[in-house]
């Protein structure tokens, strides 16, 4: 996996905006397992810009479903916050139901999903 920007997560949120980093493969790697295994986190995904999965903890067909549909709410939200204020743009998409959370960190040619059980 090449390299990428990665949001700089503060526990149970999303970017707060502070500085990205780059990091190799290995510490994504090892920011991955480090998310997975908090208490609740239910899997993450990768997907590249396409919108295809390049990494996940979820069996693929399930990883497919969240990551198509994500791809195009971060895409629509994204498009809001910029039709709002052309200086400003998305940096998470949290969205709670009666069963999970999930988080989306876009980070440019990148979407980190991270779906979690509601405590």
């Amino acid at each position: 996996m090449r390299n990428f920007r990665f949001p700089m997560a503060t526990e149970g949120r999303c970017s707060t905006g502070r500085p990205t980093a780059t990091l190799s493969s290995a510490e994504i790697e090892e920011t991955l397992k480090r998310i997975d295994t908090h208490e609740g986190v239910i899997g993450t995904i990768v997907v590249n810009a396409e919108g295809t999965p390049i990494r996940t903890t979820l069996d693929n067909s399930t990883a497919v479903q969240y990551a198509g549909l994500l791809r195009q709410l971060t895409m629509q939200a994204r498009s809001s916050v910029r039709d709002i204020d052309p200086q400003n743009d998305l940096t998470c998409l949290r969205i709670r139901s009666k069963k999970h959370e999930i988080m989306v960190a876009p980070e440019n040619e990148f979407l980190l999903i991270v779906i979690q059980n509601i405590p």
